[in-house]
């Protein structure tokens, strides 16, 4: 008995790339999608030719080498070059075109406002489909590595330990000139000397631009990227990717990078999800890091309702009684004690940080009976109340009411993370800013959307409706073009797209089209 044979690699073979892609390839689908999308209005380049020159790549081909490389985890402009020379479904995708890494990597980086244009494209006919109803959202971030070492990473602190270390240097060597006896051995120390005195100014001058930025922090080779913790004690220079997740289907909505922790980031990402969707209130759900006064006072205002895990109340000591035992009267604006005293304010707001707080007091505490109980201050116990307290406790008692309510947020919003992260190697951008970042994170977010909707809809249907959308884009433009003599060209290669679905087994779904 023989082993298993193969083809012999002299044999010759006729074969059309058509029969070797399947039916069900993710590059099929892709093929559709990006065809029914409107490359032009979303703001892609080279969509129109020039008079002179070598001619581009159409940029349908580029974002189909993209969608379907980033669905498997391959994203480098080299490695995606390759991919196109190997990968048989590559070879169908893009009709044997090859283009090189410098092409791939120009196209990501020319077309990053395009890139976030038609994820948003892509929510709206998510929207018109009825997938998605934005009536309820929840808010969630993970945090990307960018191309910034530590090291390349600077604040206040460690432009101090750094300076120190040199002046400690810069010492060493004025007394070993001292010591020194031989002219060659000055030479060299004062070589030293030098060299370490123009690190200090160089360490100045970053100390400088640190200040007049007003940041707390300075990277040297990605200026948009911060030090933000990964995840426990791990510290690395990245991204803190903001996504909003719709409750229906669990889709992506919206995306963008937000600071280096969440406390700020709540109600731009809610107000800039109600505006896509159109919509005239929505409910934002989030995690404990989301929860500050004046986010929550934003999202009040903006007609967001907010279901945000409550932080707990801070206490003197975990011996005291917790602030949540003083009632508060809202009439009088006074706090009663567990003895039963009145704490009074003044009236005035103080500033703490980013926020204003007003103190409530009474002398009462100097002869309480339970006074250590309460406080071990000398001055008695003093309660501050931010001016958001009242949009705080509203919140608070929403999720308390609802338990249930609030613990959706994980089902809605957490898987898509492990999916983008684990599965296909989203944890850490190619790109440097924060525009080029957001155009990978786009990007992903608009394969996820296709990817899952695939799932919720079946390819056939999904391919049904993203051809009806060819469909209306050539019959909307069609009798336009017949009148430029330039665009006969492009006229008859969608003619001949159109015969190929009219007589396609999905044909007599467009037979209202007129």
């Amino acid at each position: 008995m023989n082993h298993i044979q193969g083809i012999s690699r002299n044999q010759m073979s006729f074969f059309a790339l058509e029969q070797l892609v399947s039916q069900d390839s993710w590059a099929r689908l892709v093929d559709v999608f990006v065809d029914a999308l409107p490359l032009d209005e979303l703001g892609f380049k080279h969509i129109t030719l020039e008079e002179e020159g070598r001619p581009p790549f159409h940029p349908s081909v580029l974002l189909k080498l993209y969608m379907y490389g980033y669905k498997h985890g391959i994203r480098s402009s080299r490695k995606l070059e390759h991919a196109s020379k190997v990968n048989i479904e590559l070879w169908w995708l893009l009709e044997g075109q090859t283009p090189s890494d410098r092409t791939i990597a120009a196209f990501r980086k020319e077309n990053s406002r395009a890139f976030k244009n038609a994820f948003r494209y892509f929510v709206l006919l998510l929207k018109e489909w009825d997938l998605i109803d934005g009536d309820i959202i929840a808010i969630d971030s993970f945090k990307i590595r960018a191309q910034n070492s530590l090291k390349n990473n600077f604040n206040q602190k460690k432009i101090n330990r750094h300076i120190k270390y040199i002046d400690n240097k810069i010492k060493e060597y004025e007394k070993q000139l001292e010591e020194a006896d031989s002219e060659e051995e000055k030479s060299v120390i004062d070589d030293k000397k030098s060299y370490q005195e123009q690190k200090k100014r160089n360490y100045q001058k970053l100390e400088d631009e640190l200040q007049s930025s007003g940041e707390s922090q300075i990277s040297l080779t990605d200026p948009d990227a911060k030090s933000v913790i990964l995840h426990k004690n791990i510290i690395n220079v990245g991204y803190n990717i903001q996504a909003a997740s719709d409750a229906k289907h669990k889709l992506l909505i919206h995306a963008d990078t937000g600071n280096v922790n969440d406390t700020h980031d709540l109600a731009p990402m809610a107000k800039e999800c109600k505006e896509l969707l159109d919509k005239d209130s929505i409910t934002a759900i989030a995690d404990k890091g989301y929860n500050t006064g004046e986010q929550l006072q934003k999202c009040k205002d903006n007609d967001t309702i907010t279901y945000v895990s409550p932080k707990d109340t801070s206490t003197p000591s975990k011996d005291c009684f917790s602030v949540e035992i003083f009632e508060y009267n809202n009439e009088n604006d006074t706090y009663t004690c567990p003895a039963g005293e009145t704490l009074v304010t003044n009236g005035n707001f103080y500033k703490k940080g980013n926020y204003r707080m007003k103190q409530y007091k009474t002398k009462a505490c100097k002869a309480c009976f339970i006074r250590n109980q309460c406080t071990q201050n000398k001055t008695g116990r003093l309660i501050e109340r931010s001016e958001y307290q009242e949009v705080i406790e509203e919140n608070k008692q929403r999720v308390e009411s609802n338990p249930e309510y609030y613990r959706q947020r994980q089902q809605i919003t957490e898987h898509q993370f492990g999916t983008i992260k684990r599965q296909w190697g989203f944890t850490f951008t190619l790109m440097k800013g924060k525009e080029n970042v957001l155009s990978e994170v786009n990007l992903l977010f608009m394969i996820y959307n296709l990817r899952r909707i695939m799932s919720i809809l079946g390819p056939n249907e999904l391919k049904n409706r993203l051809e009806s959308l060819i469909f209306h884009i050539f019959y909307k433009i069609r009798p336009i073009l017949a009148r430029f003599s330039k665009f006969k060209h492009q006229l008859a290669i969608w003619n001949i797209c159109f015969v190929k679905l009219l007589f396609s087994q999905n044909a007599h779904r467009y037979a209202y089209i007129e």
